[in-house]
């Protein structure tokens, strides 16, 4: 008898990673070996830190998670990069009905494509649901106060790339 081993694959631009994504991705270490965090490489986003930075926020805000997560980045379909690292399962986090729809159709879609990959849907904890990367950049960039929807590296960072002259 073979041990298997679950792969999942977290995808995302992470730009900045949330305490929200940070609690999707706790939630999928609870339920799979290895959590593979996939920065998505998006032509139509110029992200406000590089991809080894957000690496970097992520590591250190899982200190606990003993090597179980992987980090890589992707470009093209995401059940093809499933396929080509033996995952198995996409997590998603949904936080509103409009996410829902959104994912409903990508899971569909991956689902076609790739009949072996399942997409699994965590619910966002309540005190992260209408909390996202990009609201979190403008709130800072306005300076407004960021502490407790990001991890601290994120906080200071974000001051940093938002220090006003």
């Amino acid at each position: 008898m073979t041990l298997s081993r679950s792969i999942a694959v977290y995808p995302g631009t992470f730009d900045p990673i949330t305490n929200g994504h940070l609690d999707i991705l706790n939630r999928a270490l609870a339920l799979f070996d290895k959590v593979i965090v996939t920065l998505a490489i998006n032509q139509r986003k110029a992200p406000l830190f590089t991809a080894d930075e957000r690496i970097e926020f992520i590591k250190d805000a899982m200190p606990h998670a003993n090597g179980r997560l992987e980090f890589a980045s992707f470009d093209g379909l995401l059940v093809d990069f499933c396929r080509d690292h033996g995952a198995t399962v996409i997590v998603r986090g949904l936080r509103a009905l409009a996410d829902f729809e959104y994912e409903f159709q990508f899971a569909h879609m991956n689902r076609r494509l790739a009949p072996g990959v399942d997409t699994v849907f965590f619910m966002t904890d309540e005190r992260n649901h209408y909390v996202s990367s990009s609201l979190v950049k403008e709130v800072a960039s306005l300076g407004g106060d960021v502490t407790g929807l990001v991890p601290p590296a994120v906080v200071a960072a974000l001051a940093s790339k938002y220090a006003r002259k």
